[in-house]
């Protein structure tokens, strides 16, 4: 289903069929059917944890995939954090649990949260909040410039309060009063700021991926109400001013899809222009859900605003999506000193 033109393997066309088919059978699929009947909960993990090894492509077409059933949100929180401990700690005793789903981890990063808590010689303190995937994680991951800090849930130094969201996803804030002793410090200075930036980049690029496949799922539902609606004595399709609508919405997530596609090759890769792939992406993609999204509104008309459909689901997710990127303006400017 994924609208992305990333490098094929044998193993990427497994993973999105894997995918495909689980979906086929459960259409909202819960972490216990990700992890038990396809393993999707160590695709990040390195193979000598018992994981599958995948990096930032594989991450992409599963949130394609996955981002039409509403079903990435918590899931991309545990890869992104089961990567970045791979990465940071490669031998990390967690990893085989988290390959396994045993335990599952959030990730805290600005482009994961709504606010940070402050990260310093390895004890972390304040407010993180709005923290995807974290509602029922048994490890949090802290990736913060100044200090990458894994912490267990359960050790009374991480107060929680749970919010569903406008999507239906559930975020949580987090209070910590975590001495370093409670915490592990897997990286300080100049390498925890390198993994803390790439790994927010990995989460934006991964949400550039899930938009693109809610925007394929909406744009394929509005062409297919298109002929099958009928006004007049005609199929509503047939109407000029329809069918430029709908042009207007194909080209829009042709182009969004584009620039998410240089995004996820940029932080894979690991190359200078990682920043401005990235920013160029999330401003593409805000704009694309907004002109997808109102047209398969409009193409529908007031069935598009029902829970009957999965259009409005599909439309309240990539709008929240384009909100969690953060400021327009930082991602252009961002992109400007890039490209300088």
């Amino acid at each position: 289903m994924n609208g992305l033109d990333l490098p094929h393997s044998v193993e990427r066309d497994m993973l999105a069929a894997s995918i495909q088919r689980l979906l086929a059978d459960n259409p909202r699929p819960g972490w216990r059917d990700l992890a038990d009947a396809i393993g999707l909960a160590g695709l990040t993990v390195p193979e000598a944890a018992g994981g599958f090894g995948g990096g930032a492509i594989e991450v992409a077409v599963a949130m394609a995939e996955l981002g039409p059933a509403l079903a990435g949100a918590d899931w991309l929180s545990h890869a992104a954090a089961a990567m970045l401990i791979a990465r940071a700690d490669p031998g990390h005793e967690a990893l085989p649990e988290l390959a396994a789903g045993a335990r599952r981890a959030a990730i805290i990063c600005s482009a994961s949260c709504a606010a940070m808590p402050d990260v310093a010689l390895g004890a972390v303190h304040g407010v993180a909040r709005l923290v995807a995937g974290a509602a029922e994680a048994d490890l949090f991951l802290v990736a913060d410039r100044d200090g990458i800090v894994l912490l267990a849930a359960g050790q009374g130094k991480v107060e929680q309060r749970h919010r569903i969201m406008h999507d239906g996803s559930v975020t949580a804030d987090l209070g910590f009063t975590a001495p370093a002793a409670d915490g592990a410090l897997l990286a300080a200075g100049p390498e925890a700021t390198g993994l803390a930036e790439w790994i927010s980049d990995l989460m934006l690029a991964a949400r550039c991926a899930e938009a693109v496949g809610l925007m394929q799922r909406m744009v394929a539902d509005s062409i297919d109400y298109l002929g099958q609606r009928r006004q007049f004595g005609a199929p509503i399709g047939s109407f000029q001013a329809l069918r430029h609508r709908a042009a207007d919405m194909q080209l829009a997530l042709m182009k969004a899809a584009a620039l998410a596609e240089l995004a996820v090759l940029a932080v894979d890769a690991g190359g200078a222009d990682r920043a401005r792939a990235v920013s160029a992406a999330c401003v593409e993609v805000a704009d694309a859900v907004r002109i997808v999204g109102e047209g398969a509104v409009q193409i529908h008309g007031a069935m598009g605003l029902t829970e009957e459909l999965s259009l409005g689901a599909c439309f309240k997710r990539a709008l929240s999506i384009a909100a969690a990127f953060g400021s327009r303006a930082d991602h252009l400017a961002r992109y400007a000193e890039a490209a300088a």
